[in-house]
């Protein structure tokens, strides 16, 4: 999977397109991302302890890997591609050439 947690990316598809925000956890089995503040979704919380009459919580939902675009330390979006600098595997931004790691 391209992108890590703590990756600052860019959404290119969906309700939430053009939103530039942070990866909050990365779902490498079901190939999906979950990130600050996109795709919020309503969960209505049965009554417990802290909340005696129940609530209705907003958080992030998962969306798929392949509706982000990572940024580099420039804000450039572009594929991410793989190659070994100094022995070491490392991800490339393929548009700019940075190095993300």
């Amino acid at each position: 999977m391209f992108v890590k947690k703590g990756d600052k990316v860019r959404v290119i598809a969906g309700k939430d397109k053009g939103v530039e925000a942070v990866v909050l956890a990365a779902l490498p089995k079901v190939n999906k991302v979950v990130v600050e503040g996109v795709n919020i979704v309503k969960k209505h919380q049965k009554p417990n302890n802290e909340n005696p009459q129940g609530a209705i919580v907003e958080k992030e939902a998962a969306i798929h890997a392949s509706n982000v675009q990572v940024l580099d330390k420039n804000g450039v979006a572009g594929r991410v591609g793989y190659k070994f600098v100094d022995g070491k595997k490392v991800r490339y931004n393929k548009k700019s050439g940075e190095v993300l790691d």
